[in-house]
């Protein structure tokens, strides 16, 4: 069976902060998604990078980047 799919990665959404995020924007990309029939967000490694910048090269390959963490989210979840 053929499924459609997207490279794509998460620093290339768009966010208040300049960085990508899992937050609202996200979601919103995967609505996106769903409604053009999409199936597969392929995204680049979410580990801290390492020399270079390259997601390929990270400091660590079990932590993930707190960069892509939503703050708005992430207030919005622990107070309800």
């Amino acid at each position: 069976m053929r499924k459609t799919g997207i490279l794509m990665p998460v620093s290339s959404l768009p966010s208040r902060t300049g960085v990508g995020e899992m937050g609202a924007e996200a979601y919103h990309f995967l609505t996106l998604l769903k409604e053009s029939g999409i199936r597969i967000w392929q995204i680049l490694p979410m580990n801290p990078v390492g020399y270079g910048n390259s997601p390929y090269q990270p400091y660590s390959s079990c932590a993930g980047d707190e960069l892509y963490i939503s703050l708005d989210t992430l207030y919005e979840e622990g107070t309800s």
